[in-house]
């Protein structure tokens, strides 16, 4: 499996790192660490769109910031609405760094994107951000007209951690909230088991197998006993029914610690009668498609997602 030789350029430019010491790091001093490398500044900032609104949201404990991104609509017509949940282990992340998706998306697929700000971890532990990411959809759902879409034309969507919220709400809202489709990329969807990925590529290939182990902990707490981990809200992939759950595209990325969750979630849902498209990303790590500017492969992946939306929405 040959890395792609953007993504090993990357990689080499950050072999040299010193290597983090988990039993010591805080969400904070990560968080932080992560401001200070200034990486979602220096990707390239998605499609130009028409408008951006920043929103409050009610959530399950509390308001919830979110962002509407508006494309261009020449014809004036209400569009659908994509509800974008962002990555980044439950811990970190937010609005700002994942800003380059969501217009690209918007702009491509010719959708609104609601993103969801919701409680990260330690400070708000599993099951907050799958609480708030349920009360961030129903209330889309309800309020369509308010925001300029039109009603039961609604996606969702996330990467990683995101993808993992995005699933959950496809899965707990079937029956409650009619979605189109569920766009995962890279999604985090058993947060009870590692699979042979982790082994293959969880060392030097970015997302490193320890520092998923440390989001797990941030979001659950140390007990890796917990049944938490295996709940439905948790572990999408483990959810004993699938059927009806709304339509997928799914992409993983060879060379990514989450793959084989990611792929092994495509085929339960093709078995049990779900429309399911997966792409394996060839050489690509995980997180690739944030990184506009710097690898082909995320505009690539991108327009990929959102032909996907489109074709979903626009029937």
């Amino acid at each position: 499996m040959a890395l792609d030789p953007q993504a090993a350029a990357l990689l080499a430019s950050l072999a040299g790192a010193p290597a983090p010491d988990y039993a010591r790091l805080d969400a904070a001093s990560y968080r932080a660490a992560l401001a200070a490398g200034g990486a979602a500044s220096a990707f390239g900032p998605g499609d130009a769109i028409a408008a951006e609104q920043d929103l409050t949201l009610p959530g399950e404990a509390g308001p919830l910031a979110a962002r509407l991104f508006r494309p261009n609509n020449a014809s004036g017509e209400a569009l659908p609405l994509t509800v974008f949940f962002h990555g980044g282990g439950f811990v970190a992340c937010g609005i700002d760094t994942h800003a380059n998706i969501c217009r690209t998306l918007a702009a491509r697929a010719r959708t609104l994107v609601l993103s969801v700000d919701y409680r990260l971890a330690p400070e708000a532990r599993f099951p907050a951000a799958a609480h708030d990411a349920l009360s961030a959809v129903r209330w889309a759902a309800i309020n369509a007209a308010q925001l300029g879409a039109r009603s039961g034309a609604l996606a969702v969507a996330g990467d990683s951690a995101g993808g993992n919220l995005a699933a959950v709400c496809a899965q707990q809202l079937r029956g409650d909230v009619a979605i189109a489709h569920q766009l995962l990329l890279y999604p985090v969807l058993d947060c009870s088991h590692e699979h042979p990925s982790y082994e293959l590529f969880g060392e030097g290939h970015l997302l490193e197998r320890g520092l998923m182990r440390w989001f797990k902990d941030q979001y659950f707490g140390a007990d890796e006993g917990s049944t938490d981990r295996a709940a439905p809200l948790a572990s999408p992939l483990g959810t004993e029914r699938l059927e009806q759950v709304a339509s997928a595209t799914i992409v993983s990325a060879e060379c990514d610690p989450l793959r084989d969750e990611a792929e092994r979630y495509a085929a339960r849902l093709a078995q049990a009668g779900v429309a399911t498209t997966l792409v394996r990303w060839p050489g690509q790590i995980h997180g690739f498609a944030s990184l506009m500017g710097v690898f082909d492969a995320a505009d690539a992946v991108l327009d990929f997602g959102a032909r996907a939306l489109r074709a979903a929405l626009h029937r």
